[in-house]
């Protein structure tokens, strides 16, 4: 799941988003001005920022600038409004905006356009590893036909993911290979898991079910 800045100086725009995406399992950190929104940027790192364009402070268009002259624009932005023109949504597209919601913001389309936009990072990611893998010694990385992405962790380990399914399929899939790497590096064993991936192991038991991990394959790796 995605960590998620929403920034809107409408109290029940922010609770009502925060509530939708939390329900999708989503961590989803609050601003209501600009100034809230430059800290809990620097703070949270998010996946993806929803940023509302008319704000009392400094506009959201202002803000959108600031963060793409100063290099900081490096997550997704979904520009927010119920009053902006089709001038002020092409401008802030021109400058780095990922997408435009038009208030009242549906469910369906806020997820739609949320989940575009942490697809489209995830592919932007895999590209940067790819380059970086390719000027690397000893590393190598394959973008195949269909979308798929083969990225190796080790010199002896090769995993491929297919960028064509939908974003909680492929995130699944990707997490649930981490997870089983991590098992057999450590040769199963749990707490040593729970440290190098920063989770309370119990925590680490139920996300190691829900993704169907086979923990005795781990283990017998691992001897």
């Amino acid at each position: 799941m995605a960590n998620i800045l929403v920034v809107d100086d409408e109290l029940g725009i922010r609770d009502l988003l925060s509530e939708i995406l939390n329900d999708e399992g989503h961590t989803v950190e609050l601003a209501e001005n600009a100034a809230q929104a430059r800290e809990a940027r620097q703070r949270m790192r998010p996946d993806l920022v929803l940023l509302d364009i008319w704000m009392p402070d400094t506009d959201g268009v202002t803000l959108l600038k600031e963060w793409s002259t100063g290099g900081l624009l490096n997550m997704p932005v979904i520009m927010m409004s119920g009053h902006a023109t089709i001038d002020t949504a092409v401008d802030a597209i021109r400058i780095g905006a990922q997408a435009f919601l038009e208030k009242p913001i549906t469910l369906q389309k806020l997820l739609k356009t949320v989940e575009q936009g942490l697809a489209r990072e995830q592919v932007r990611q895999a590209a940067a590893a790819y380059q970086a893998a390719q000027s690397a010694p000893g590393h190598a990385a394959t973008v195949q036909p269909s979308a798929l992405v083969a990225v190796d962790t080790t010199p002896q380990v090769s995993q491929t993911f297919d960028l064509d399914l939908p974003l909680r399929d492929a995130r699944d899939a990707f997490e649930k290979a981490y997870f089983e790497f991590h098992l057999t590096n450590e040769g199963g064993s749990m707490t040593r898991v729970a440290d190098k991936t920063g989770l309370e192991r119990t925590h680490l038991y139920r996300k190691l079910k829900q993704l169907g991990v086979d923990l005795t394959k781990g283990k017998r790796n691992g001897a």
